[in-house]
């Protein structure tokens, strides 16, 4: 919105001239877009997996200034590569469990292991992910004001009685199983994103995203998708756990 000057000139009775100025408003679009998207600068831990990388994706497509932080415990670089040369793009390996600090608009916290296969190889580290990893993230939105997005899971609800579940189901879980590190782990984070929402009026939202698939996932994640498709592709008979009769509910 630029202000423009429109001069006019005019002849008194004594033939003095005088000089009105009145200021138009002027609308100039410089985008295709009648709503240019705000730059924002936004954190994604664990920005380097599976669902992490292709959010970044779609962020640093949008134009925004994006840093992913990652350990590489079950990612690698080479998800991110096509990001790499990117001049909104910064890639850090870093673990959540130590806390990182840094100005940001908006945090996704996508860090820690979803497999079995993964997150039962160290089930101490992945509480750690999910508790340590939370405060830290936490603690930095509360401090730069930031928003912050926790990436839950379907395994809040434990072994459900109900399917589907609805939000306002609060679960059948184990607390001393051998899953329990990380469905556990979860349900503290989301303990402590609406403590801190309640506390100390931090922007919170949680998503509990069920089993996810689509391009770039990993062969050997453990899970039934992916097994069912690298046996196929093997010429394998393709395993089906228990009676068959279990439920699952997929994202692409």
């Amino acid at each position: 919105r630029l202000g423009a000057v429109v001069v006019r000139q005019s002849s008194g009775p004594s033939g003095i001239r005088a000089v009105r100025v009145r200021r138009r408003s002027l609308k100039i679009d410089m985008t295709t877009n009648s709503k240019e998207p705000e730059f924002k600068r936004i954190l994604v831990t664990g920005g380097a997996g599976f669902v992490g990388s292709a959010l970044c994706r779609r962020l640093v497509n949008e134009g925004h200034d994006v840093v992913c932080l990652d350990n590489f415990f079950t990612s690698q670089k080479t998800n991110v590569a096509d990001l790499m040369d990117k001049p909104n793009f910064e890639l850090v390996r870093h673990d959540v469990t130590e806390p990182f600090l840094m100005e940001c608009d908006q945090i996704y916290n996508m860090a820690c292991p979803a497999s079995p296969v993964h997150y039962q190889y160290n089930p101490v580290k992945t509480m750690k992910t999910s508790i340590m990893g939370m405060l830290n993230m936490l603690g930095l939105a509360k401090r730069v004001k930031a928003r912050i997005l926790q990436a839950s899971t379907s395994e809040v609800y434990g072994d459900p009685n109900v399917s589907p579940q609805p939000e306002s189901y609060w679960g059948h879980v184990n607390c001393t199983g051998v899953r329990s590190c990380y469905d556990e782990g979860k349900r503290a984070a989301e303990t402590l994103c609406f403590d801190y929402n309640r506390q100390n009026n931090v922007d919170v939202r949680v998503i509990r995203i069920f089993n996810t698939y689509g391009p770039g996932m990993h062969p050997y994640d453990g899970r039934v998708v992916s097994n069912f498709i690298v046996q196929a592709l093997n010429g394998e008979d393709i395993t089906i756990y228990g009676d068959g009769s279990q439920t699952r509910s997929f994202c692409y």
